[in-house]
């Protein structure tokens, strides 16, 4: 994964022109606790992320399916062999049960005929079964035997070798069927859509990583207001137990400066909570591992600001621009495509398959074992086949893969109206938060102001303390407020990023990943063509 992401830039909004590889980019606080900024937590990720590393072996394995279907249409050589050994006894008693076709064992001593009746020949192992050596009853009577017989003739059965072998060597080769081809272009759909879900990936695990980033920084900014308000409190409690011991204010101002105080506490105690679960879950994102030895110190310390970048955006533009870039789509173009061919192919059971297979085979001899002395020869054979009737089953596979089709391509139009909804929605968070802001910014310096001058009215006698108490909240209200505003532009802003594709742009360089045809037109996905690629008529537009 290392080597992968060799690629050298991501989006201006990342800030990061590199073309070095990455090695983690943290680097260590005092305590030893490692610091990101926004640009190396992201890098991390791109790194470390689970998800992005479960979409890079989904490309991989649907390489390997590429390669697993287009093998059916190439050579298949296939060697093979049988070795037999067979003890003699068992040689003999297969010929006496009558299972052999060839007299087997031992030489005979030879059988002596007399007259008409041959008589029985004995041999040296094996006891022949008289039905292979009697001739035939005499058609002739009292045939006498000539005075000078002639030497006697012998019946010698062949000895058959207890070891048997045969080698062969075979080739086959797909001459021409209807459903490898379509199957094969179907792979390489699929590994597009493999690519596109790995480049859906990066974008979220981006816009991911930048939500939680500005989380913890939106958290330890609101620590602080806390904290700012705690201090106010703790000051105002003070100030009223003095003026209660020298008798100007009565008791209930003292209690009352007491329970402002610990109904305060609860939320520092809660955003302090709030600060150390943003950081631990920004640091599973960007895969980082608990460490035992850290014991409860946090897993990263983070540097940076909510920056506030207001930008010029028009709608129209916006929403064609994600329907041309977003690999959501392009992923679902991918998916339309395959599905194509997956209808090929069923259409293809029709047609006939023709195969071929030939090679050599090598058998050994039955009386001998020697490899001299074997039987050697060629095979050839090519095989055919047509489906006449089926009885509906292809047709079947056939109407299957078309609704399957249809689903395809009205998943499609969904995700182009998918598209759509998340652009409109985050332009207009977009907005909400940049009017936010601006109504805040103002509202901030007037809470201030307004608590300073209720302090200075209750000093000179003329205010409450009611009065300043309100104040503070106000304040403190105005100032979560708009925390929570910048907060909400930069996730949002994020967000838009990712909804136009354009949250990272990308030099196709990494090692192999990349599919040539995903850099072609077959994937472009913007609002003039349809689900399959093709324009679209003005009516239908």
């Amino acid at each position: 994964m290392r080597n992968l992401f060799l690629f050298l830039g991501i989006f201006a909004q990342i800030g990061i022109l590199t073309d070095r590889t990455f090695g983690g980019g943290e680097t260590s606080s005092a305590g030893g606790v490692p610091t990101f900024t926004l640009d190396q937590a992201i890098l991390t990720a791109l790194q470390r992320n689970p998800d992005i590393l479960r979409a890079e072996q989904e490309i991989k394995r649907t390489k390997g399916v590429i390669i697993q279907i287009r093998a059916q249409a190439l050579p298949h050589i296939t060697p093979s062999g049988t070795f037999e050994w067979t003890d003699p006894n068992l040689i003999g008693a297969r010929i006496l049960g009558g299972t052999g076709t060839t007299t087997t064992g031992p030489t005979t001593t030879g059988a002596t005929i007399t007259g008409a009746t041959a008589t029985a020949a004995t041999t040296t192992g094996t006891t022949l079964s008289s039905s292979l050596i009697d001739s035939p009853p005499s058609q002739v009577s009292n045939v006498q035997p000539p005075a000078d017989p002639s030497p006697t003739p012998t019946i010698r059965s062949t000895e058959l070798s207890d070891i048997s072998y045969n080698i062969s060597v075979l080739g086959t080769q797909l001459i021409f069927n209807g459903t490898t081809w379509p199957s094969i272009r179907g792979t390489f759909f699929q590994r597009d859509s493999a690519y596109f879900a790995f480049r859906n990936t990066l974008d979220q695990v981006i816009a991911t990583v930048k939500t939680q980033f500005y989380q913890i920084v939106v958290n330890k900014a609101l620590i602080g207001v806390q904290e700012q308000s705690v201090h106010l409190l703790e000051s105002q409690l003070k100030d009223q137990q003095n003026r209660f011991e020298a008798g100007t204010v009565p008791r209930f101002n003292v209690l009352q400066a007491e329970v402002a105080l610990y109904n305060q506490i609860p939320q520092l105690i809660t955003a302090q909570n709030n600060y150390r679960i943003s950081k631990l879950v920004l640091a599973k994102t960007i895969g980082l591992d608990f460490n035992p030895l850290r014991g409860e110190n946090p897993p990263l310390e983070v540097v940076g600001e909510m920056p506030y970048i207001p930008r010029t955006i028009a709608l129209v533009d916006a929403i064609e621009l994600g329907k041309q870039r977003r690999p959501f789509l392009k992923q679902a173009r991918a998916n339309v495509l395959n599905q194509i061919e997956q209808v090929h192919v069923a259409l293809g059971q029709f047609l006939p398959s023709i195969n071929t297979t030939g090679g050599g085979e090598w058998v050994s001899s039955p009386t001998n074992s020697s490899w001299h002395d074997i039987s050697k020869g060629w095979i050839a054979e090519v095989t055919g086949s047509v489906p006449i009737w089926d009885s509906g089953q292809i047709y079947g596979q056939v109407k299957q893969q078309r609704a399957l089709l249809s689903e395809a391509k009205i998943s499609y139009d969904d995700d182009v109206r998918q598209v759509e909804l998340e652009v409109q929605q985050a332009y207009s968070n977009l907005q909400q938060d940049r009017e936010l802001i601006q109504s805040q910014e103002k509202n901030v310096e007037q809470a201030d102001e307004a608590l300073r001058l209720a302090k200075a009215r209750l000093d000179a006698g003329a205010g409450t303390q009611l009065d300043v108490l309100n104040a503070q909240v106000q304040l403190l209200t105005a100032q979560s407020t708009r925390l929570q505003a910048l907060f909400g532009y930069n996730s949002a802003l994020a967000e838009f990023d990712r909804v136009t594709g354009a949250q990272s742009t990308y030099t196709e360089s990494f090692a192999n990943l990349t599919p040539r045809a995903t850099r072609t037109k077959t994937y472009y996905t913007g609002s003039d063509v349809d689900a399959t690629g093709k324009p679209k008529s003005k009516l239908s537009r």
